[in-house]
């Protein structure tokens, strides 16, 4: 420190270097945020809770990438009952339910600042922590196009992630406007898909209305994977399939 000025700074020669660690390589990074996006209704919800299934219950991810011992995990919903929507969903995708848990915010509505996000973290030791979606939780003094309101809000989440070596992913609706650029047509300003180090998107295929993609849109870490196929039915849930290197046109 500069004892006249008061201005802290160090070298990089102190800094120590190391690898970021994954839930699913080249997706879902843990310590950092990803952001999951697409239309009403294409699964975005009914694919994290797939994942989480799978990680809760020490599964390969859907391409096969090896699994990890199983992981705790939470999942915060603002949209569906957690009783008749989200459990069933759980127990369909076969997530062992005593590792998920959630927040109680009946008295106090959740916000993306509020301190029992990191205190539910360290207390479950969770390695995924699921927000759905991210219009729900924005403070009432929270414009989503407020370019420098919305960073310092998810930086602090970002902090969170990286203190407690947690994959934080926030689902978001998409604007109807059409756009070359897809990272683009996430809602609120584009800060809010710069600060994550992915951004992935659930699109349907355009033959097959039941034949949804997960598509990379975003990799700040290391080079886009190949979309992932799966079959969504509204009531029978998720079916990963094969073939997930095929993107659609």
């Amino acid at each position: 420190m500069d004892e006249k000025t008061g201005l802290q700074f160090e070298y990089f020669s102190s800094v120590r270097q190391r690898s970021v660690e994954w839930l699913w390589y080249p997706y879902i990074p843990y310590g950092k945020l990803t952001i999951l996006q697409g239309d009403p209704g294409e699964g975005k919800s009914t694919f994290m809770l797939a994942i989480a299934a799978l990680l809760t219950t020490g599964q390969c991810m859907p391409d096969g990438t090896p699994a990890s011992e199983p992981q705790q995990v939470i999942y915060q919903t603002a949209e569906d009952n957690i009783s008749d929507a989200v459990k069933p969903r759980l127990i369909r995708a076969g997530a062992d339910c005593g590792r998920v848990a959630y927040i109680v915010d009946d008295e106090a509505t959740l916000t993306l600042e509020d301190s029992r996000i990191e205190e539910v973290i360290r207390q479950t030791g969770a390695r995924l922590f699921i927000l759905d979606p991210l219009q729900a939780y924005l403070s009432q003094d929270t414009d989503m196009m407020l370019a420098g309101r919305m960073r310092q809000q998810l930086k602090r989440l970002a902090d969170i992630a990286s203190k407690y070596s947690c994959a934080i992913v926030i689902i978001g609706h998409m604007n109807k406007a059409s756009s070359e650029k897809t990272l683009y047509r996430g809602l609120g300003s584009i800060d809010i898909a710069a600060i994550a180090r992915s951004v992935l998107m659930i699109t349907r295929d355009k033959d097959y209305s039941d034949i949804r993609y997960m598509i990379p849109v975003k990799s700040s870490l290391v080079p886009k994977g190949k979309a992932v196929a799966f079959r969504f039915d509204k009531d029978k849930g998720l079916t990963w399939l094969p073939g997930s290197a095929v993107k659609p046109q």
